[in-house]
């Protein structure tokens, strides 16, 4: 069903080899903003967010093509037409986004990998900060929504140490006015993280300072 959805970009469709800077120009065919969510599962805050911010084009990437499925179903049945998805991992984005070419990323409760010999693998580690910053715009947007405490922690300490601004941060999001950039989405783990009683942070990051 993938192969057939024009919204899904995966392994073996033309778009999928020649996609840096083809994104607004051949895929959206506007100028507008570029948002991506990264490990979006089901998508759903690229298809929350999109209906909000019509003049801003949403890529989700994850590499869970069933799990995309639901998401562009979902875009499909609204007919929007500033959601995407990108079928790859996270460690390959910047081979689809050129430098400078992104305006804004979301990375919505991503797996904490609470381990130590696991950090390389939290895709708030300095060599995933490196290629978001790589494809970020000067200025660019990175905001981080998680219900780990331990992963938020560990976060905020490498963004800062990374030279990012921090804006905006809570670690009680419900309580926060900062609530309202969400729209009221709530993700499925979210749902479930907020039964067993875990608050929900989120920081938003800007990027100041191009590392040479």
């Amino acid at each position: 069903m993938n192969e057939n959805d024009p919204r899904i970009v995966q392994p073996g469709k033309d778009f999928y080899e020649n996609a840096k800077w083809q994104w607004n120009s051949s895929f959206f065919h506007n100028d507008n903003k570029l948002v991506l969510e990264l490990a979006c599962g089901k998508g759903e805050y690229s298809v929350g967010l999109a209906p909000h911010y019509p003049k801003k084009n949403f890529v989700g990437v994850d590499i869970k093509g069933e799990r995309m499925r639901v998401g562009s179903q979902k875009a499909n049945e609204n007919n929007y037409s500033n959601v995407w998805f990108l079928r790859t991992l996270v460690h390959h984005i910047d081979n689809f986004f050129e430098q400078d070419e992104v305006d804004e990323i979301w990375v919505i409760h991503p797996d904490p990998r609470p381990k130590n010999r696991d950090a390389k693998k939290r895709l708030t580690h300095p060599r995933f900060l490196h290629m978001y910053e790589k494809i970020l715009k000067p200025g660019g947007i990175l905001r981080l929504k998680t219900d780990d405490t331990c992963l938020f922690h560990y976060s905020v300490e490498t963004l800062v140490a990374e030279w990012r601004t921090i804006e905006a941060i809570t670690f009680d999001l419900y309580e926060s006015p900062l609530y309202q950039e969400h729209h009221n989405i709530v993700t499925h783990y979210e749902k479930i993280f907020r039964e067993q009683g875990r608050n929900i942070k989120y920081v938003r990051a800007r990027k100041t300072i191009n590392k040479k």
